[in-house]
């Protein structure tokens, strides 16, 4: 496999804003601008949504699709009731076992309610440990009973961060899931500089298995350090304000319209640094998301 050099990517997408701009004036319209991240009404941000009071946080920085565990039927239920107004609801599920009597009774009781808009089934499962007719079983359920909720799942690299593939994985067909996260981290230590080039990789391999780009859901890096280690004896870093920028904009370049876009993470999980902890990225996807 070929790998797309940064610098080479970079130079087709300013040809493809310079064809776009000279089409514009050929119209009549003016744009001096390339877009500068993908465009979507819905943001969310995975982890800690929520004090201990009940305040949404991430509606600081624009985020309003609210990151729901299901792990106590009541309790979420409430949370997501209790949202702002303009917030809706991703519930995490986290099941691969397949519609059991335990799956339909997290899911049902979120049917017809208008502050939910999907969930989040699982994340980065693999066929091995999860099976896909599982996983089928799962969507079915929740198309038929709470119809109108989108399903979702981040899509696992199953090769090295520097050769990812995945050839194996989850399709559509097999799967049932409406919508898929694609997560490269480009800034990690061991590199000199991000591999920005995985963003479009990414994107070109789930399109090459089926995933039509209206079904990709863009994963933001905004978390760096803590223990997680990567699998090239390096780890995360989290990301400069520019280098976050210049991912938005790679971003917009191949999935220009996501239905909702995700950054990874607002809360911290295993002592990293993430989003809520950096007001230099705060304040870029505070512009992003307003």
């Amino acid at each position: 496999m070929i790998k797309v050099k940064p610098s080479v990517h970079l130079a087709l997408v300013g040809l493809a804003f310079i064809l776009a701009v000279a089409s514009c004036s050929a119209t009549g319209t003016h744009t001096t601008d390339p877009v500068p991240w993908p465009v979507t009404s819905l943001h969310y941000a995975s982890n800690g949504n929520f004090s201990q009071f009940g305040q949404y946080l991430p509606a600081a920085a624009g985020f309003n699709l609210a990151d729901v565990d299901s792990s106590a039927k009541s309790s979420a239920k409430t949370e997501l009731d209790s949202l702002p107004a303009g917030v809706r609801g991703l519930v995490w599920l986290g099941d691969c076992d397949g519609a059991t009597a335990a799956f339909k009774s997290a899911v049902d009781v979120f049917a017809g309610d208008p502050k939910l808009f999907g969930f989040y089934v699982m994340d980065e499962p693999t066929p091995s440990t999860c099976p896909a007719q599982n996983l089928l079983a799962e969507d079915n359920w929740i198309h038929a009973h709470v119809p109108g909720a989108k399903t979702f799942a981040i899509l696992e690299n199953l090769g090295p961060a520097a050769k990812p593939t995945f050839a194996g994985t989850y399709t559509p067909r097999d799967s049932g899931l409406d919508l898929i996260g694609l997560d490269p981290y480009p800034v990690r230590s061991e590199l000199h500089q991000p591999d920005y080039a995985e963003i479009a990789q990414y994107v070109r391999l789930a399109e090459g298995i089926g995933w039509p780009a209206s079904s990709i859901v863009p994963v933001y890096q905004t978390f760096g350090g803590g223990d997680y280690p990567d699998d090239a004896n390096g780890h995360w870093v989290l990301p400069t304000a520019a280098q976050e920028r210049q991912m938005l904009t790679l971003w917009a370049a191949v999935v220009p319209h996501p239905q909702f876009d995700y950054a990874y993470s607002w809360g911290s999980q295993r002592g990293d640094t993430a989003l809520s902890q950096s007001p230099a990225l705060q304040a870029v996807f505070a512009e992003k998301n307003k």
